[in-house]
């Protein structure tokens, strides 16, 4: 299948179909229909219909739907989820130690193999298991793992040095946690995550609704 064929707004919805259809399966729940998910995931059932298409290899059956366990494998194959990426950290303050700590990412095929710092009262330490070495050390340790994942958790006047350090390393692609706009290759990809947008998202959300009760 051409992941390329698959709009950025189809890629984004489909982890949520597939911790819905974990929860499925987790019910016992064998074959599910896709006005069912449109439903429950309160999704347009042509939208679901024309996203699961571009990715199942087999497709809903007449009054039976998906196959729950073949459209999860579906799914994860098409994310490459059941593909092990490796992936490093920079910054292994509060943030970076929180990403650290949660055990989920396996099931989204991603593993962070270490954390990089400049704090000498942590480095040589582990965190979860991993361990937490100096950021002088990254290049030979993406080198040796052949990691194409950074993830930043720097303040911002350091996002820019440490994305920079990543491209040397080879990295391809970025989750920026970092509240700063990073200037890359055209060849690398970055996500960001802001909290402040979605804070403010948040914030003007809320206002609207109790603007509207009064």
């Amino acid at each position: 299948m051409d992941r390329n064929s698959v709009s950025k707004q189809a890629l984004q919805r489909l982890p949520s179909y597939l911790n819905y259809l974990n929860w499925a399966k987790r019910e016992n729940i064998k074959n599910i229909s896709s006005p069912t998910i449109a439903n429950d995931l309160r999704l347009n059932e042509v939208q679901v219909r024309k996203d699961l298409a571009a990715i199942s290899s087999t497709g809903g059956k007449p009054r039976l739907g998906y196959d729950v366990d073949t459209l999860i494998g579906d799914i994860k194959n098409f994310l490459g989820y059941d593909e092990t990426d490796k992936a490093v950290l920079i910054g292994a303050g509060q943030l970076g130690r929180a990403l650290l700590s949660y055990n989920g990412y396996a099931d989204y095929g991603l593993e962070i193999v270490a954390a990089f710092d400049v704090n000498k009262d942590i480095i040589g330490k582990r965190f979860k298991g991993k361990p937490i070495y100096h950021v002088n050390k990254l290049y030979d340790i993406c080198k040796k793992n052949n990691i194409h994942i950074g993830i930043i958790t720097v303040s911002a006047n350091e996002a820019q040095d440490v994305c920079d350090m990543l491209v040397e390393c080879g990295i391809l692609a970025i989750w920026n946690f970092a509240p700063s706009h990073l200037v890359v290759p055209d060849n690398i990809l970055v996500q960001h995550e802001n909290t402040a947008a979605s804070l403010a998202l948040l914030s003007i959300h809320l206002r609207e609704k109790m603007d509207k009760d009064k």
